[in-house]
């Protein structure tokens, strides 16, 4: 067919006669699986090196208190739903069922590794979900690092069934704003998005993101191809069905729950001060020192300003990200960095033994200040925000630096800017990586213990043994030390 005088046509490498340069080839869809695949084995090696081994063969609090007794005495179908301090508890239930099933003297190894598991399939399943937001691959597997290395993970969340809970709160985000490319995609994400929402009560607060999930694909181009786009994109929209049942169903049981159960610990009563200086000595300061007592120090010898300034940088980050990033990132980056404002928050109103008086605490005070395990999940929520600010800056940075119009150059310090951002967050993480002191790293061990009441076992069968946990016990009955010897 005889093209028009005068206008030249697109060449197939992309090149657009303005002088922009070439688009970045497709990088092969098979290599996503493979590379989530190896982000599942990476994450749970990590995870499980991490926690140093006399934590890993540590029962930690309701794993040998409530779900294993209740599981022994009601069964897995009477407990998976039962609720406990005021809402539902699926995966750490089902986690101590399979443990259950394993030698009794392996209790402790199976439920940490089981629970390292769990911890992976987070963050392959954010590396998978996360494309349409951060499109370079190694900026998301640092992405789907977060909840494995986060600074402040093995000191209490990790390894164990107890804590599992507000690992859902990193993922919840990416199922609910997720757009299904296929219905056994859709399937997926649905299935995972109903056991985080029977998890954790909290995933209420990112319901509004199942919006993202109802949005079109793209439609452009003249004529038929506009019809079939936009049939594609009708169909899309019936992807995100499954998940928002899922999403709404598993909230709504967890909100009818917490609405009709009596929670055991007494409701806090913080000050603004309390939740804002807590909030930048917990899960602020604790992203680049776990230890937490080091800053307070710092604060303690040098004032406030140790951590405002480093608060008011970070606010800065994610302005500027949201300010050039596209819509759909910008509502995830509100999503997380809200979201960790309000579960922080929401932790010191639910329970006073969450409020450590941060408004109030004098020198000494500071110096002695310890991790609070309920920084941990707004820590992650933050680092994940960190994180895709660093990745809006790059990418948008690196964009619009590589075209040839006047004025391109000035955004090469916002790539320069994400790329500082990465680095910061990578050094804290390495710095923060090795075993370290935890609530479990004194013991008791399991194993031990179970080995030592044998014969006291064959001698009364029916005798029901007290082993220590940290920081409890656990009633073991003898018929299951005897059940695999």
């Amino acid at each position: 067919m005889e093209r028009r005088a005068g206008r030249s046509p697109t060449p197939p490498s992309g090149r657009r006669s303005s002088g922009r340069s070439v688009r970045r080839a497709p990088e092969p869809r098979w290599s996503e699986p493979v590379l989530a695949l190896v982000v599942l084995i990476g994450a749970v090696a990590t995870t499980w090196w991490r926690l140093g081994p006399v934590s890993r063969g540590t029962v930690w609090a309701e794993d040998g208190g409530v779900f294993l007794r209740e599981r022994l005495a009601s069964g897995v179908d009477g407990t998976l739903l039962r609720p406990y301090a005021g809402y539902l508890h699926l995966v750490p239930r089902l986690v101590v069922d399979v443990a259950v099933h394993r030698p009794v003297e392996q209790y402790a190894l199976t439920v940490t590794a089981a629970c390292c598991v769990v911890v992976a399939a987070v963050a392959a399943a954010v590396f998978l979900l996360s494309r349409d937001v951060v499109p370079r691959r190694w900026l998301r597997l640092l992405l789907a690092a977060v909840p494995v290395v986060l600074p402040m993970a093995p000191v209490e969340i990790a390894g164990n069934a107890a804590n599992l809970h507000w690992y859902a709160l990193v993922l919840v985000p990416w199922l609910f704003a997720h757009r299904a490319r296929s219905w056994p995609g859709a399937a997926v994400v649905a299935v995972l998005a109903l056991a985080a929402t029977l998890t954790e009560l909290q995933s209420v607060v990112f319901l509004p993101l199942l919006v993202l999930a109802w949005q079109p694909l793209p439609s452009t181009g003249p004529g038929r191809h506009v019809r079939r786009v936009r049939s594609i994109g009708a169909a899309a929209r019936l992807r995100a069905l499954p998940v928002t049942v899922a999403a709404v169903v598993g909230c709504t049981a967890q909100v009818v729950t917490a609405s009709t159960t009596e929670r055991p610990s007494e409701r806090g009563h913080p000050s603004p001060a309390d939740v804002v200086a807590g909030y930048l000595l917990q899960p602020l300061a604790g992203l680049w020192d776990r230890r937490v007592a080091p800053v307070g120090g710092a604060v303690a010898d040098h004032g406030g300003w140790v951590l405002v300034v480093p608060a008011l940088a970070v606010l800065v980050v994610l302005v500027l990200a949201f300010l050039v990033g596209p819509w759909r990132a910008r509502a995830l980056l509100v999503a997380f960095a809200g979201g960790s404002v309000a579960v922080w928050t929401a932790a010191l109103l639910a329970n006073l033994s969450a409020n450590g008086r941060w408004g109030t605490l004098d020198a000494a005070g500071l110096a002695a200040v310890g991790p609070s395990r309920y920084a941990a999940a707004a820590g992650m929520l933050l680092l994940s925000a960190l994180v895709v600010a660093g990745a809006l800056l790059v990418e948008r940075g690196t964009a619009r630096s590589g075209e040839t119009r006047p004025g391109g150059a000035v955004h090469v310090p916002r790539s320069a800017l994400g790329r500082c951002v990465v680095a910061l967050v990578v050094t804290t993480s390495v710095t923060n990586a090795a075993p370290g002191a935890s609530t479990r790293s004194d013991g008791p061990e399991w194993a031990p213990q179970v080995r030592d009441a044998e014969p006291a076992c064959r001698a009364d069968p029916t005798r029901v043994l007290e082993v220590r946990t940290a920081p409890w016990s656990a009633q073991v009955p003898c018929v299951l030390v005897l059940r695999d010897r």
